[in-house]
Parts: C-alpha cells; sequence; structure tokens
C-alpha cells in the first residue's frame, strides 16, 4: 500500500477511535448523572423551581414564599391517581418519621397537576383522607398556573383519555427545597424511606 494511503488509513483509524471514546465517556457520564439524580446525590444546581402562583386547600393564594424558612418536599401528582401519588405521599411521612427532630423543620408539599378535578375542597378532602400524613399542603390553581409551576420544577405531565375517565401521566421525582426555596436535591420516589431519610440528613447537614 503506498505510504499517502497508510497515513490516510490510519488517520481514519484515529479518528474513529476518537470518537467512539467521546462517545462512551458521554454515554457513561450520562449514565452516571441519572444514576445520582435517581439516587438524590447528584451535586449540580440545575434550574428547579422558582415563582410560582397557586392556590392552597383553604381557597387562599399562594406563592413560592410559603417554602421559606423550612426545607421541603415537593411533587406533582392528582388525587385521582391510583398508586404513584398515594404511595409516594405515605413514603414521604415514612422519611419524615425516620429525621426524628428534624422532621420539625421538614413539609410535605403536595402540587396537584389536575386543575380540572383538583379544586382547592376536593384537595382538602383527599388529604385528611385515613393514611395520608398530617399537615400535607396542597396546591392547586388554574391550568395557566399549574403549568407555570410544573414549567419552573421541569416537572411533565399530560392529559390521557378523555370524558370523565380520563387520567394523568406525569413525573414521579420529590424536590428537596432549602428553607431559601431554592433547589437543593432530586430524590427518586423508588428510593425507599431511610435511604430517602439518610440523603434529606445529608443535605440539612450542608446547608
Amino acid at each position: 500500500m503506498p505510504r499517502r494511503s497508510i497515513l490516510l488509513f490510519a488517520g481514519a483509524c484515529i479518528a474513529i477511535a476518537t470518537a467512539l471514546a467521546t462517545v462512551t465517556v458521554i454515554v457513561v457520564t450520562g449514565r452516571e448523572r441519572a444514576e445520582a439524580v435517581a439516587e438524590g446525590t447528584a451535586t449540580g444546581q440545575p434550574s428547579v423551581g422558582g415563582p410560582f402562583q397557586l392556590v392552597n386547600k383553604e381557597g387562599q393564594a399562594v406563592d413560592q414564599s410559603l417554602l421559606n424558612g423550612k426545607w421541603s418536599l415537593v411533587f406533582f401528582g392528582f388525587t385521582y391517581c391510583p398508586d404513584f401519588c398515594p404511595t409516594t405521599l405515605t413514603a414521604l411521612e415514612a422519611t419524615r418519621e425516620r429525621l426524628g427532630d428534624a422532621a420539625d423543620d421538614l413539609q410535605i408539599v403536595f402540587v396537584s397537576i389536575d386543575p380540572e378535578r383538583d379544586t382547592p375542597q376536593a384537595l382538602k378532602d383527599y388529604l385528611s383522607s385515613d393514611g395520608f400524613p398530617p399537615g400535607v399542603i396542597g396546591l392547586t390553581g388554574s391550568e395557566e398556573q399549574v403549568a407555570a409551576a410544573a414549567r419552573a420544577y421541569r416537572a411533565f405531565y399530560e392529559k390521557v383519555g378523555e370524558g370523565e375517565d380520563y387520567t394523568m401521566n406525569h413525573s414521579l421525582t420529590v424536590y428537596l427545597m432549602g428553607p431559601d426555596g431554592r433547589f437543593r436535591s432530586a430524590i427518586a420516589h423508588d428510593l425507599g424511606p431511610e435511604r430517602s431519610a439518610e440523603l434529606v440528613r445529608r443535605v440539612m447537614a450542608r446547608g
């Protein structure tokens, strides 16, 4: 093979190897990042949270200031949810119980992504049902207000189906917010109370 052809072939091989190595790094880094977020241990501070205008279960207008002064576990769901929402709320209460005295500074905020059905009264009735943790802050609002809050938290949701039997698909991440109202960490909904409590305790210690 002529020298020029050999050099061109070698150069092409090096370029391909470099590209494959780069792709591998991107894939592995992306996977590790996703796993870190699932574990709630990601160290970055993505743009999550921010101003919102909603209504609480008493029908009173509220905004992001209700997060000030306390640690908050913010979760987006809906009252007609058959499994994930009640399971997550129960798990968050179990997490709070494992925190002991530190739980005094921790509140649970449940934001409905189904304003069509989840009126303030519907939220109040739902969250006061037996088996749900006491003191959960339930929030709803107009479709526009809910959509804006979800965008701020990068929470996905969509309506599925028509008529009275429609349901809602939605993301399941729990957002741990600091006393300053700013995002601290994501908590996977299936992390479990013990590991979630360990995570919350570590983040609280960092402030």
